[in-house]
Formats: structure tokens, C-alpha cells, sequence
């Protein structure tokens, strides 16, 4: 579409709200959600008031000496994002329908604001200072590999994995939803994937809504409740007879929480820590703007081109090499731990398994543990698809 100086354009309603750096804008048609410059902010107030577009342009290099003032090029990205809604009085037909967001609002707001308030937040750091004196002053305490085989067979530890994991995963999203709902916004929760790590992720899009200082809150509370989780079978221990089931799962509770902590800070991959940092910075798309850095060097590495802002140079640099040795490090552990680990349960527990009578129990075991690898490889394609999906 041709615009000139003579078209008259005007935007769908906007919300915008100062951040630490830029501007975040909301379409309150779409629910879309947008980081501009103030340069952009002072633009679509010009546009709303009526102001002809020659007029704005001038305005705008007027009074943005240092910024490589396009008008007519800015009014284009808006069409192309779906912002305008009429051009010379004719109406634009989207392309897309108006997203709609009501997961979990059954929650009431004030069960939100029970577990997420300034208390439980002054809580959650005790609790994550008590498990630490208990690990330092019990050992014992602290998680080991073997604590894995709780018990004597395969199958017994990859179901009570199983079973455990899924529902600390749960719990884990629950604390991100509860959060969300305690400022009334809605959440949900889905599969997707972190490299080649299936996970369930709670989509938080609406925390846009939040002034920056509250949305920490948000992206930290599957961690809070980790620590209560954490705390709670550390201390459990303390009072459970050594040699039971009880102590060997609350064992592997222990470990499967502290290895998502621990996960939680490995930033280069979009973990909760990761947002965190994003929200202290003020970089948004600290990831993408970091991926096509790389690429200058590594073009697969490229994703679509998101803006770096002034100021925001030398924290995507930083970001990208960290980003870039952490992807190393994975591949490298991968390749010399989790790969050869796979290997050798396939080769000592799986196969010979098979070869056991279908009556025993060893059999079994091998069929169950087989399961677990198809339904982990399953979710992980099953997300990697839907990401492609959404992004194409």
C-alpha cells in the first residue's frame, strides 16, 4: 500500500505505559504488546490528535535532532503490525482474529494474593536460608545421584520419577498461575521446549499489563515455591527412619527440585531467571537480539529481526557470548554425560530385558522404561511443531 504525506491513518485504541528505558504499547484489539522508543510514543500521539503527516514528520525531526527521522517508513511498520485501523476512512481487514485470554480465571484473586504478598515474600528467602544451614549442618542431606533408584527396580524409579516430576512441575507452573492471578490476569499453561529439554511453560503474555516492578514477582514464583517444596522434604528427612520408601523418596524429591533450581539459572535458555534479567535490564528480546549478533557468524543462529535500542549494545555482547558458552557447555555434557548414561541403560537394563520371558518381571521393566523414552522424545517434537507452527 502506497502512503504518502495526504493519507489520513488512525490507530486501534492504545494503552502506553513508561518502562525503565522505552515505552511498552499495548493494541487493546489484538492484546499485542509492544517496545517503542520515545520518539514512537510522541508519533502516534501526533497521529491520534489528527495532525497531518508532513506536520508530524517535521515535529519530529524538530524535536529528535539525533534520530534518523522516516515517517512515512513508520507508518508503514504500524500497518504491518496491525495498529491502524482506518487509512483515508476505509477500514483495515486483519489478518488474524482478536486473541481472547481467560485461562484460569475460575482462581479467585485473593488465593493469588494469599501465597503472593510482601510476607510470603520475606518468607520464601527464609525458607531458601533454612535449607541451606540444614544441608550445611546435615550432609547428608545434600542430593545425590543415587538417591535416582529409590528403589530395586527400573521401572519402580522411572514411575516414582515420573509421578514426582510431573506433579513439582505442576506445582512449580501453579506458583507462576497463582502469581498471575493474584494481580487478576489470566494464565496458562503449556508444553514447549528449552534446546532439546521438554518442559511445561506457563504462558504470562498479560504480565505486560504490570508496571516492571511488579512483574518479577511473577516470573519468580515457581522458584518461591520450589524453595517451600525444597525446605519442606529437607526437613521431612529429619524425622523419617533411614532404609524406608519414605526416605527414599523424599530423597528424590530433594533432587529433582534442586536440579530445577539449579536449571532455573541457566539463563541461556529462556529459564525464569532469564526473564528476570530481561525485566532488570530493560532489554527485552535479550535472547533474539543476542541470537543475531552470533549471526554474523553463525547465520543458523539467526531468528526474524527484532530492534536492539541505543544502550542496549553492550548487555546483548554480553548476553551473546554467555548465550554462545552455554549452548557449548550443554552440547558437551550432553555429549560426554547424558548421552553415554543413555547408552549404557539401553544396553545393560533395556535390551537384555527384552530378551526375558514376557512373564518376567525384568521384561516389564524394559517395556516401561522404553515408554519413557517415546513419551519424552513424543513431547519434545510435539513442542518443537507447535513453535514452528507459530512462528511460520
Amino acid at each position: 500500500m502506497n502512503i504518502s504525506y495526504e493519507t489520513q491513518v488512525s490507530l486501534n485504541p492504545l494503552k502506553i505505559r513508561e518502562e525503565l528505558k522505552h515505552y511498552i504499547v499495548e493494541d487493546e484489539t489484538t492484546g499485542n504488546f509492544y517496545e517503542m522508543p520515545r520518539v514512537c510514543i510522541v508519533a502516534i500521539e501526533l497521529i491520534n490528535q489528527g495532525k497531518p503527516m508532513e506536520e508530524i514528520e517535521k515535529s519530529l525531526i524538530t524535536g529528535f535532532p539525533d534520530e534518523d527521522i522516516n515517517f512515512l517508513e513508520f507508518v508503514n511498520q504500524l500497518i504491518e503490525l496491525e495498529l491502524v485501523n482506518e487509512i483515508n476512512g476505509e477500514p483495515i481487514i486483519r489478518c488474524v482474529a482478536s486473541k481472547t485470554h481467560s485461562g484460569f480465571t475460575w482462581i479467585p484473586q485473593t488465593l493469588g494474593q494469599f501465597f503472593f504478598n510482601s510476607i510470603c515474600s520475606k518468607l520464601y528467602i527464609l525458607l531458601f536460608m533454612a535449607s541451606t544451614v540444614l544441608i550445611l549442618f546435615q550432609p547428608d542431606l545434600f542430593p545425590r545421584y543415587s538417591d535416582l533408584f529409590a528403589f530395586d527396580l527400573m521401572f519402580q524409579n522411572v514411575l516414582a520419577l515420573l509421578v514426582i516430576s510431573f506433579f513439582l512441575v505442576i506445582l512449580h507452573e501453579f506458583g507462576h498461575v497463582l502469581a498471575v492471578r493474584s494481580e487478576g490476569l489470566p494464565a496458562k499453561i503449556e508444553v514447549g521446549n528449552r534446546l532439546f529439554f521438554v518442559v511445561l511453560e506457563t504462558d504470562m503474555s498479560q504480565v505486560w499489563k504490570l508496571p516492571a516492578e511488579k512483574r518479577n514477582k511473577l516470573y519468580l514464583a515457581g522458584m518461591n515455591f520450589d524453595l517451600a517444596v525444597l525446605f519442606l522434604a529437607l526437613a521431612a528427612q529429619l524425622f523419617a527412619s533411614d532404609n524406608t520408601i519414605t526416605m527414599g523418596l523424599l530423597k528424590l524429591v530433594v533432587l529433582d527440585t534442586f536440579i530445577r533450581l539449579i536449571y532455573q539459572t541457566a539463563v541461556f535458555m529462556k529459564t525464569d531467571l532469564y526473564y528476570v534479567i530481561e525485566n532488570l535490564t530493560g532489554c527485552y528480546n535479550l535472547m533474539e537480539n543476542g541470537r543475531n549478533f552470533l549471526a554474523k557468524w553463525l547465520p543458523f543462529l539467526r531468528v526474524p529481526e527484532t530492534e536492539t535500542f541505543a544502550g542496549e549494545e553492550k548487555f546483548v555482547r554480553r548476553y551473546a557470548y554467555f548465550y554462545l558458552a552455554g549452548i557449548l557447555l550443554t552440547l558437551i555434557i550432553t555429549a560426554y554425560y547424558y548421552i553415554p548414561q543413555m547408552i549404557f541403560a539401553v544396553n545393560e537394563i533395556m535390551l537384555p530385558g527384552f530378551l526375558e520371558p514376557i512373564t518376567s518381571i525384568r521384561f516389564w521393566d524394559s517395556v516401561v522404561f522404553l515408554l519413557q523414552i517415546v513419551l519424552v522424545l513424543g513431547l519434545l517434537l510435539y513442542s518443537w511443531t507447535k513453535k514452528y507452527r507459530y512462528s511460520s
